[in-house]
């Protein structure tokens, strides 16, 4: 009888494992916590544009079953720390060449490009000129500290013709050290934090201060209005949805891409910015 009652208690054991190894595991293998954590998405995002263009999407993603939760930023430090610590699932304020130098001065951080969504021109804002010609000898030119986009911006001066770059130097790594020609003798101011450009501008400090549009746009400022010069459409600058290496192959991620990248919301960046973001498709 005793050993008939152990048999019994063995099987049941089983049963009973076997049943809690398959609580909360959905049709597709995964738990129910796998799934409702892959079905909400947690974004850090800069106010203008990249928040407002997530919320546009909100409802689409909504109707393809994701929540979608935005974070909002005012620097462009703290969105990759977030981002590298695990508290967002995502970020979407930065181009590839910042991601990319942010991994070079950190090693913890270990981030994937999931899309390339929109291009943000920079532009170049005066107070006193009308255009790049009309600027003196000496002139001062505020550029944000933010290395990455050094090149960015002596590249656009380049191509105004107000200076020229070393032979060989590539245009994404490009500091005023590699500055060859500079007929007019313009003079760098690189320390300033990026979003207080739009201030700087406005209190009418130095002779004309490269502002990125997100920023430009924060401040009330319109880029193709009120902008002396400003960075082509064609700029290799492109804004990502950044993520930890290995959930760009998500299905939440690459759903938020999709509709980021869908005509619906093209078409709200394009009636929205009136050029001062252009969408892309890839």
């Amino acid at each position: 009888m005793k050993k008939v009652f152990l048999i019994f208690a063995v099987l049941t054991i089983g049963l009973l494992a076997a049943c809690g190894g398959n609580e909360g595991n959905n049709e597709a293998g995964g738990t129910d916590a796998e799934k409702k954590e892959d079905n909400k998405l947690v974004v850090g995002a800069s106010n203008v544009p990249h928040a407002e263009i997530l919320e546009e999407a909100k409802p689409m993603l909504e109707e393809k079953g994701i929540e979608l939760e935005i974070k909002t930023f005012q620097d462009y430090v703290l969105p990759n720390k977030t981002l590298a610590s695990g508290e967002l699932d995502a970020n979407y304020f930065q181009h590839i060449p910042y991601m990319k130098s942010q991994m070079e001065e950190n090693e913890d951080y270990d981030f994937a490009n999931a899309g390339g969504i929109h291009i943000e021109p920079i532009g170049v804002y005066s107070q006193d000129y009308k255009s790049l010609d009309e600027l003196p000898e000496g002139a001062l030119i505020i550029m944000s500290n933010s290395v990455a986009d050094h090149g960015r911006m002596l590249s656009l001066l380049e191509e105004e013709g107000l200076i020229t770059l070393k032979e060989g130097v590539e245009k994404t790594e490009a500091t005023v050290d590699d500055i060859a020609e500079n007929p007019k003798n313009l003079e760098f101011k690189t320390d300033v934090e990026a979003s207080l450009l739009p201030q700087v501008y406005k209190q009418g400090e130095g002779d004309a201060v490269l502002i990125n549009t997100n920023y430009a746009i924060d401040a009330g400022l319109n880029p193709q209005e009120d902008a002396i010069a400003l960075e082509g459409a064609n700029s290799p600058y492109v804004n990502i949805i950044a993520v930890n290496k290995g959930d760009e192959d998500k299905e939440s991620i690459k759903t938020l891409v999709e509709v980021l990248r869908s005509k619906e919301i093209q078409d709200f960046i394009l009636e929205k910015y009136k050029g001062a973001v252009v969408p892309v498709s890839e």
